[in-house]
């Protein structure tokens, strides 16, 4: 379902899919037995099909992937737990400080008179 890019490598070029990175690009070619430096317009009709198969069968990418994604994040905010409450209030969930910092979560700065 992606274009991936014409004039690259396969193994950089397959981590446009999200879901896919270096590591699993890698582990996807040697299933398909594909050479890693060839590029993407030279792939043979069945290097791509075996690639499709590998990424179908085994790793769960795109739509699939962001969908689980949002549904573990509703669950924690359904079960109220802290990591949920954290992702409602659009705050770091991992402990970070927050009296500084963490406007990446936060949003740009909001300047209050008199602090």
């Amino acid at each position: 379902g992606i274009d991936l890019p014409r004039a690259k490598r396969v193994e950089y070029a397959l981590t446009k899919i999200y879901g896919i990175g270096v590591i699993s690009s890698q582990e996807i070619l040697a299933k398909a037995n594909v050479d890693p430096d060839a590029r993407t317009n030279d792939l043979t009709d069945e290097n791509v099909s075996s690639i499709r198969q590998v990424i179908e069968s085994e790793y769960k990418v795109e739509g699939d992937l962001r969908r689980e994604t949002s549904l573990n994040i509703k669950r924690l905010s359904e079960i109220n737990c802290n990591r949920g409450r954290r992702h409602r209030q659009m705050l770091p969930l991992r402990g970070q400080r927050t009296r500084t910092n963490a406007r990446a979560r936060r949003g740009p700065k909001k300047t209050v008179a008199g602090k």
